[in-house]
Parts: structure tokens; sequence; C-alpha cells
């Protein structure tokens, strides 16, 4: 029978809805009670049985990791036991971002290979459904205060929780279900580079996913453009062959102001060289561009898929 998350997790905790009110989260400190969250899941959803298909996807995260970071082994301790050696990794690992590198590794496979392999769940010993994982692993990001959610095979920080629900969750949602994969592509990389702390190739990358939504209405309604032109263009474009509901139009120049805000970011912080002085930029005003990209994104699909 498969086990549900405990219901502690299904709700919200008085401390995680404290979290939610100060929207204050943490970014480099995982407890250690966290990470023992983390390995009870892995056990339920993965499985751990002797000479199983879980010992096999273990031993091939194991082996992915370890040529990663140019070692041969996790940890010296479990033998030869892949498990064991990554719960040893999770729990003694100092690097967060090797943390999230297990994290969002092991949550793909229970996401993807898991799933396939429903069949031979009772022989692996998986008690806890993929689905339930996932929502399990983030209500326990939550619960401790961590700036971190999985979203569709990659971890993504959260700066908001509101904005995050509100926008960046639905913008992903909204471009896996339109099919608009180059996008997609482009966005989860900003999110992945914004998490690394890689800020300038954020905000290329969300540029990028901005301006692909807007092409791939243009391809789809069968409107000219240039590949070449700018998201200036690309947004008049739009405006011009009527995206935008005509009771909107009073609402137009502040909206394509708004549009065009994305591409101006980009183009003072990241988009040039840098000249003789490197140029820094604010983690505030990364996380403005790809909460300012999501909630553009989500608004011109949404556009696209009333006009249809």
């Amino acid at each position: 029978m498969i086990r549900r998350p405990p219901r502690s997790t299904r709700k919200e905790s008085s401390a995680a809805s404290d979290v939610y009110k100060r929207q204050i989260f943490k970014y480099d400190d995982f407890p250690k009670e966290f990470r023992v969250q983390v390995i009870h899941i892995w056990s339920d959803a993965i499985g751990a049985e002797p000479y199983s298909e879980s010992m096999m996807l273990w031993a091939q995260i194991h082996k992915l990791l370890c040529k990663e970071y140019g070692v041969f082994e996790l940890s010296d301790r479990g033998g030869d036991n892949p498990f064991i050696k990554c719960q040893y990794f999770i729990l003694n690992e100092q690097k967060i971002e090797r943390v999230l590198d297990i994290i969002e590794l092991t949550f793909r496979v229970i996401d993807v290979a898991i799933r396939e392999l429903e069949y031979k769940w009772r022989e692996m010993g998986v008690v806890q459904a993929p689905d339930d994982a996932i929502l399990e692993l983030n209500q326990r990001f939550r619960e401790h205060g961590l700036g971190y959610q999985y979203v569709k095979g990659n971890i993504v920080r959260v700066d908001s929780d509101y904005i995050y629900r509100e926008a960046v969750e639905p913008a992903i949602q909204r471009l896996f279900d339109e099919g608009f994969e180059g996008a997609s592509d482009e966005f989860m990389k900003a999110h992945e580079h914004f998490r690394k702390g890689n800020d300038k190739e954020a905000i290329i990358e969300a540029m990028k996913a901005f301006e692909s939504v807007m092409k791939t209405i243009l391809v789809r309604k069968k409107w000219s453009y240039d590949e070449r032109d700018t998201a200036s263009k690309l947004i008049n474009a739009l405006f011009e062959n009527g995206i935008v509901d005509k009771s909107l139009q009073t609402h137009l120049t502040s909206l394509k102001t708004t549009l065009e805000g994305l591409s101006t970011i980009r183009n003072r912080t990241s988009g040039h060289g840098q000249g003789e002085k490197k140029k820094e930029v604010p983690r505030h005003l990364v996380a403005y561009v790809l909460h300012l990209c999501a909630t553009n994104i989500l608004f011109l699909i949404d556009c696209y898929k009333a006009s249809k």
C-alpha cells in the first residue's frame, strides 16, 4: 500500500505559516533534521531493497555525482552500498550547492524513473508515490524556511513565496502545458543560474525565454517578424496584430513600457561588454527580473490562449 505524506506535511504548520508571513528564507544552512527527512523520502519513494532495481538506481546516482565532482566515492563509509554512501554524503556535505545537486538528481529519478517502474514498486520497497514525495519535499523546504522548491526536474530558488506561487510556478506550468519548449528550457536555465549565483547569465536566459515566448506566438499565428528583431520590435508585432484585447488599448502604453523593461535591464547589466570595471548585479535586481519575466510570460501565453 502506498503511503501518503504525514499529515503535518500536507497541512501547513504554524511555523511554516510564520515563514510565509515574514517571507524570510535561508539558502546556506540546511539543518540535520531536514537532511534526515530527505533520506526518509528517498527510502520510501526510491526504495533500498538489495538486488532490486532500487540499488541499480542508487548505483547510477552515486556514479553520476562522483563523476561530476571528480571523486571515486561520495563517502568512505557505507561499504559497497551506494544508498548508504548517499546518506552519509547528504548528512555531512558542507557545500549547499552539492546538497542541492543530490536532492535535484534523486527527485528527478523519483519524478521520471520511479513512475516508469510502478509495476516493480513492491519488490523495490517503494511505499510513497512520486507526486506525494515531491509534495513532501517542497513542504519540508517550507517548514524549515529554506528558499528552494523542486519544479519540473529542477530545484529553483524562491525569494518571495507569494510571487513564486502566483507567478513563477504558474509560468513554468503554462510553458510546459502549452508546449513552449524553447522558452521553458531557457526559463529553467535562468533559475538554475540564479540559484548558483550566476546573476548575469540568469538575466540573459530570462530575456531569451521572454523573447522565445513572443517568437513562438508569432510563428504559431503565422505573423511575420524578423529573426533578428529586438524585444521591442517583437512586442510591437504582438500588439499590432491584436494579441491584446482591444478593451485594454487604453493600457497599451504602460503595458508596453513594462514589457520593454525586461530588455532594458538586460542591456544595462549583462547584454553588452562591461568595460574596464566589472559590473556586479544586485541579487534583488536579478530576482526582480525573474519575477517580472514570469509575470509577462504568464500574461502573454494567456493572451495567446484567449485569441485562439
